[in-house]
């Protein structure tokens, strides 16, 4: 199906089935862990039955699909986890912003993604995303970056910054060294509301656009951001989750919630690519919160 969808100069057909194997298999080990989760956080501050995921195919009309993933436990208060592979043609506003596409408008996309709104106000919130896609040319993009929704937490020395921080250093470093510092900065840059002049969160990395000229090389980069986020995010939220919280906090959790909702949708790039290019509109919104505030 995607080898038809693809210009003959594209080579990326079986690239692209690689990386979206790859995609199924970061989402089920995502899935096995949070799940423990689910099932370790305390009953006195996490009454009720454990959460489960609840996965839902998609079809695009335009090409390829996906398959949903929600989860509304009493630890993780709303989750989506998604993976995608689309393919078609793009509008030509679309394919002039596009690599590769401006002589030949094809496509193939497919991509994992998280975010993750806890109950507790305690335990950040985090977002992933990593994805591969092909015209002419081929390219990975992505990251991963941490929201603490507490003022007290959201310092880059604060413990959850500093041990997210180094996992994603570790995701970059054996790759290139000049990775993790570039990928940090480009994030800074993007997760930022203009319009409050503030950061998303605390950051992590962000990478767009990526083709260093060694497929292999982008590609196991791209599994170990999924891998380090695998690692360090229930870390961090087994630490935190057996930490009351207070009325105070869970209404500076809610209003903080608004700047995510703001900047999803105002600025994110993925949010904008898939309302464009026909995607699952359930999926792309997924990101909000479930309970938000503005003051």
């Amino acid at each position: 199906m995607i080898a038809d969808t693809l210009p003959e100069t594209v080579s990326d057909s079986a690239r692209a089935a690689r990386a979206r194997a790859w995609f199924d298999t970061l989402r089920d080990s995502l899935v096995a862990a949070f799940h423990t989760l689910e099932d370790e956080a305390p009953a006195d501050l996490y009454p009720g039955e454990a959460g489960r995921f609840t996965l839902k195919p998609w079809v695009r009309e335009g090409g390829g699909g996906g398959v949903m993933g929600f989860l509304h436990g009493r630890l993780f208060e709303k989750c989506g986890l998604h993976v995608s592979e689309v393919h078609g043609t793009f509008t030509p506003e679309m394919a002039a912003t596009m690599p590769g596409a401006q002589d030949d408008p094809r496509f193939v996309a497919t991509g994992v993604s998280l975010i993750a709104h806890m109950k507790n106000p305690r335990v950040p919130a985090v977002h992933m995303n990593t994805r591969y896609l092909a015209t002419t040319s081929g390219w990975f993009g992505g990251g991963a970056d941490l929201t603490p929704l507490l003022d007290w937490q959201r310092r880059q020395d604060a413990p959850d910054a500093v041990a997210f921080h180094e996992a994603m250093r570790g995701a970059c470093e054996p790759h290139d060294p000049a990775w993790y510092p570039r990928f940090k900065a480009e994030c800074d840059t993007y997760f930022f509301l203009p319009h409050r002049n503030e950061p998303r969160g605390i950051g992590g990395i962000f990478y767009d656009r990526h083709d260093s000229g060694d497929w292999e090389k982008d590609f196991a980069f791209t599994r170990d951001v999924g891998k380090a986020l695998l690692g360090v995010y229930p870390r961090i939220v087994r630490d935190r989750m057996g930490e009351p919280w207070t009325p105070e906090e869970r209404e500076e959790q809610l209003i903080r919630r608004g700047r995510y909702v703001e900047f999803n949708l105002l600025y994110d790039r993925g949010t904008m690519f898939g309302l464009k290019t026909g995607g699952n509109i359930e999926s792309i919104l997924s990101s909000m919160p479930p309970e938000v505030k503005w003051p």
